[in-house]
């Protein structure tokens, strides 16, 4: 931060007695904040443009969809895709994957954003204030973790539905019968392709928003997702899919919900979710997801051979599954009813991936537990988070109203001081309207930020202090 230092009176210059102290920046501090911004002007100005515009961009791309559709004829048919599930199978009354089905994707990431934005604005920021939550950040954090309390239910509890449903809700082996296993229910597809949209869009999130100390293990663990959910779609792997994706889930739903309590000053029942939480981490995670990953280990070369197999009927033509990964695992995007392939790479790579995942959940428990560990002694865990956010709100009013002078930017505004000064010393300076104010302060109430200081991460975790202070 630019230090401030007051003005003094030069010599021969007359004086007289000034009841507003005027600071005046560093002028060194100036020219390397000077640097700094320019040096992120293109980066900041982009994520303040998705941030502040982000509901708006996204309804004008959903309305421009819509008057295609609905306006070109010509252009109808490529553009049906993008509203409605593709390669219906008449006969069947089942569906199945193609190429075609990223546009709907693609309109899932839109409608994710939008309804992400609008959810926080009009709903969940105004409930954070009722619920007692007045500081900015405390407000716009409770905003977040309700969002994903809302879409994790709802994906969570449709998913384990499915699975209920299915013959390998508990038998594994049956994950891997019936390969390639390209049939699939409506609903099903819907729930695969949102799901795909969903972490997609949380790449977009975890950039635009404020980053935080593990921001690029979340970066890697939404990528390796992204990888698997498009190579199970596109291999016809949708039955582990949906398995694991509902094991992560319920993780995610109950995380929140920790963290909402917390901000509402909950503390006994924040600190009831919080055991919660790390039992269903390790059940989930590191028994049921390693389960998996033995499962596909020692079951699948004996219920699923390596060889060649006709898309269609599932019947074996070849011993031989050749040495292709790309074009077998990409199979129902590029191939079609070509024959897709299962080898020993394409074996490895899966399971690799997805102990790769484990790898940096295990990482993450191993943190948490250092939190309940120190809870648990009477330490108090190292939650600085809420104390931050507070000191942060605090220096960045300030660094608002301190700017370069040579603008005639606003200035940091000190306590009245009576001080001898010189007349050339004087300078005046306007304040921020109010309009500049409002759109500053709507940019930050879709829960998105610039990207800013890091945080704690263990403050992410943790409940020994609430954090929805007025």
């Amino acid at each position: 931060m630019a230090s401030i230092a007051p003005t003094t009176a030069s010599a021969g210059a007359q004086s007289f007695p000034q009841h507003l102290n005027m600071a005046t920046c560093n002028p060194t501090s100036q020219i390397k904040k000077k640097s700094k911004k320019k040096h992120e002007s293109l980066s900041s100005s982009l994520c303040a443009t998705l941030v502040e515009h982000q509901l708006g961009l996204s309804i004008n791309v959903l309305m421009l969809l819509v008057l295609t559709l609905v306006c070109f004829p010509t252009l109808r048919s490529s553009t049906i895709q993008y509203f409605t599930l593709s390669y219906y199978d008449a006969q069947t009354g089942l569906y199945n994957p193609g190429w075609q089905d990223l546009k709907f994707v693609s309109l899932c990431i839109i409608v994710f954003t939008a309804l992400r934005a609008a959810a926080m604005d009009y709903a969940l920021v105004p409930m954070a204030k009722k619920c007692g939550i007045h500081k900015k950040k405390a407000t716009i954090r409770f905003a977040e973790q309700a969002w994903l309390v809302i879409y994790y239910a709802t994906f969570w509890s449709l998913g384990t539905y499915l699975v209920y449903q299915s013959p390998y809700f508990n038998n594994l082996r049956a994950m891997w019968s019936s390969f390639p296993t390209r049939s699939m229910t409506g609903l099903f597809k819907l729930y695969y392709l949102a799901q795909f949209g969903f972490w997609l869009q949380q790449i977009l999130v975890i950039n635009i928003e404020e980053r935080r100390k593990d921001h690029w293990q979340m970066f890697t663990h939404h990528i390796i997702t992204c990888l698997l959910l498009i190579g199970s779609y596109g291999y016809y792997q949708t039955k582990v899919g949906i398995v694991i994706l509902c094991l992560m889930d319920v993780v995610d739903l109950v995380f929140p919900i920790a963290k909402l309590l917390k901000y509402m000053g909950m503390q006994t029942a924040c600190d009831i979710a919080f055991g919660v939480f790390m039992l269903s981490w390790f059940v989930a995670r590191h028994v049921f997801y390693l389960a998996v990953c033995w499962s596909i280990y020692a079951h699948v070369p004996v219920e699923m051979p390596y060889g060649c197999y006709n898309a269609v009927t599932g019947v074996k033509t070849s011993e031989d599954g050749g040495n292709e990964v790309l074009s077998n695992v990409l199979h129902a995007y590029t191939s079609g009813n070509a024959d897709v392939c299962f080898n020993e790479k394409i074996h490895y790579g899966f399971l690799g991936l997805l102990l790769a995942l484990q790898v940096i959940t295990i990482i993450w428990f191993g943190m948490i537990c250092r939190v309940a560990y120190r809870v648990v002694l009477g330490k108090g865990a190292d939650d600085t988070r809420s104390d931050d956010e507070e000191e942060e709100e605090e220096e960045e009013d300030s660094l608002e109203t301190v700017r370069d002078f040579s603008t005639k930017e606003p200035e940091l505004r000190l306590a009245p001081q009576e001080e001898e000064v010189g007349v050339e010393s004087l300078r005046f300076t306007r304040r921020p309207s109010p309009a500049a104010k409002r759109t500053s302060d709507k940019s930050r109430a879709s829960g998105i930020s610039i990207p800013g200081n890091h945080k704690e991460l263990l403050g992410r975790i943790g409940c020994d202090k609430p954090a929805g202070g007025s």
